[in-house]
């Protein structure tokens, strides 16, 4: 039987009085989009973290594909194969979308100075390809700061693919999108993971989204993982009704 693709072992870590993550045991399967919610302050940003490896747990262990990644820096972690997209869009904003793309691409291939002449980077098609995937081919020569934040979003996520991951997590990807445009975001994301093959584990506070999108769901709470299910078993748990939605939603 083969690894899982992430695999968490047993995290424990506290900030102060806070315990983040409290023997945090947990697998993701391939293939699937991971759902994870919970209250402010329950541990989920911090389990991201710890995965793509910006804070290192005081124990446990985190294996990706069977290895164990935990001692590792982010950067190695991004070259085993898993991706990061923060809450807030870690873009170059006085670049253009297809640049921020090519920046990627360089990165992903080790070229030193990638700023300095990014018509140097051979990628250019590829990443064209990743934005038509998200939508944003149209915008591919406006510079970011242009942008609406919903398209800026998009992008971030194209900016991960060019890393070609196995996995991305992603923190609130549909956070400061207006309503209206939530869905439709997120259907575009969802596509294009699809199309790229690509895993993901995404934290969310719009339950709709979540029943929507999610494959699977688990509940955050004082740090450790307090149920798992589908959509509809979790949405529907009076636990959760009483700790999570009627606090997020």
């Amino acid at each position: 039987m083969s690894a899982p693709l992430l695999e968490t072992r047993n995290l424990m870590i506290r900030f102060g009085g806070v315990i983040a993550a409290n023997d945090v045991s947990l697998k993701i399967e391939a293939g699937r989009n991971l759902a994870i919610i919970g209250p402010n302050g329950a541990g989920k940003t911090t389990f991201l973290n710890i995965c793509t490896g910006w804070i290192k747990p005081k124990s446990g262990q985190v294996l990706f594909e069977g290895e164990d990644i935990t001692p590792l820096p982010p950067r190695k972690i991004v070259r085993r194969g898993v991706a990061r997209a923060f809450q807030i869009p870690q873009l170059f904003t006085e670049h253009t979308a297809l640049e921020n793309l090519l920046i990627s691409a360089a990165a992903r291939e080790g070229m030193r100075h990638p700023l300095r002449d990014l018509s140097r980077v051979p990628e250019r098609e590829e990443m064209m390809h990743l934005l038509e995937m998200v939508n944003c081919a149209d915008v591919a020569h406006r510079t970011v700061d242009e942008l609406s934040e919903g398209q800026r979003k998009l992008i971030d996520i194209a900016v991960a693919l060019a890393l070609r991951p196995r996995l991305l997590l992603m923190d609130e990807p549909t956070s400061g999108v207006a309503s209206s445009q939530k869905h439709k975001i997120m259907e575009i994301l969802i596509r294009a993971l699809a199309e790229a093959r690509v895993t993901s584990v995404f934290v969310e506070h719009d339950m709709g989204i979540v029943g929507d999108y999610a494959d699977e769901v688990a509940v955050w709470n004082a740090g450790n993982v307090q149920l798992r299910g589908t959509p509809t078993e979790i949405l529907e748990h009076p636990d959760v009704i009483r700790d999570v939605i009627g606090e997020v939603a």
